[in-house]
């Protein structure tokens, strides 16, 4: 049996499972198995390699900057951007990448339309990722963070009018916490904004609604989740 999975500390949101074995079947592959694995400290992941036949993982929230420090090996994307999403298991080396960057890339392109300035919500290992593409396209963005010199205490209407992009890199919203959002002032929101929600269960957040009950354009993460799904299967098969 091929086994591969997906490793973060509460996986109650994920299609991934679904996502792989679905293809897994599609393909006729009896003897692949996707499967989820909860984990409480990164540390762990060495244990679960070294007593299972796991030839690739996904990570998920909260280690994709935390697994860093355990990988033999790290791809120059995944290290540059500082954040890792897929693992490959290769001669008992695990090797880390980043295949977020090519899903959030891809699916935010076709609605930038000019838009110059974004706000980023969180400065995790997903938020890391949304620099790296923003950067690489010249959007100048502010990151709105819990403690930062910019924070959900002092954002204000300056801040959300100059600033039409919003990319909420937070798990707020995220099933089974239905009702929480990103603290912002959603009043100066309008129709010029694209929202961006990097959730993807539920289908739309609390964050993403508010949002369109002001005319923006809103996009959730499913597209990216499903092309860095099928660019960490390229990686496993290569």
């Amino acid at each position: 049996m091929k086994k591969f999975g997906l490793i973060g500390k509460s996986l109650k949101h994920s299609f991934s499972k679904d996502f792989f074995n679905q293809k897994f079947k599609e393909l006729n592959l009896d003897n692949y198995q996707y499967n989820n694995y909860e984990i409480t400290h990164v540390n762990e992941l060495v244990n679960l390699i070294k007593n299972t036949d796991i030839i690739g993982l996904n990570v998920t929230i909260p280690y994709k900057t935390k697994i860093i420090k355990i990988l033999d090996k790290i791809d120059d994307k995944a290290k540059k951007i500082q954040a890792v999403n897929t693992i490959k298991i290769k001669n008992n080396k695990i090797i880390g990448y980043n295949t977020d960057v090519i899903g959030f890339e891809k699916s935010i392109s076709p609605l930038i339309k000019g838009r110059k300035k974004a706000l980023i919500l969180g400065n995790g290992g997903a938020s890391k990722t949304v620099q790296y593409v923003l950067n690489k396209k010249r959007i100048e963005y502010t990151v709105i963070s819990r403690s930062g010199s910019k924070n959900y205490h002092n954002i204000n209407k300056e801040d959300i009018l100059n600033h039409t992009i919003i990319i909420n890199t937070t798990p707020l919203g995220m099933f089974p916490n239905l009702e929480s959002y990103p603290d912002i002032p959603y009043q100066y929101i309008n129709k010029k904004h694209l929202i961006f929600d990097l959730i993807y269960n539920p289908e739309e957040t609390h964050f993403l609604k508010k949002a369109k009950s002001k005319g923006c354009e809103i996009k959730n993460g499913l597209e990216m989740l499903k092309i860095q799904a099928n660019e960490s299967w390229k990686i496993w098969t290569n």
